[in-house]
């Protein structure tokens, strides 16, 4: 492997660690999700046919709990 070749190289390996560096601070701060707690989170969906009518709305309940919201997973009949 001749040295351009090899200079070439380095230099699109340093560019691309420092673009991702770069992307990573960006990012920093928007990840998604909630940090952990007690309680629940209750979340609205509805649902709508249309124009003549009918739908559905509910609320779920889902643990902010991390321990708590995998044991929604685990069947009742799991031997323990």
């Amino acid at each position: 492997m001749s040295t351009s070749l090899t200079v070439i190289i380095l230099i699109i390996a340093g560019l691309t660690i420092a673009i991702a560096v770069a992307r990573m601070r960006d990012l920093k701060g928007t990840e998604r999700g909630s940090p952990p707690g007690k309680g629940y989170h209750v979340i609205d969906a509805d649902y709508s046919s249309g124009a003549g009518g009918g739908g559905h709305q509910t609320q779920y309940k889902v643990p902010k709990d991390p321990q708590e919201y995998a044991k929604l997973f685990v069947p009742k009949e799991t031997k323990k």
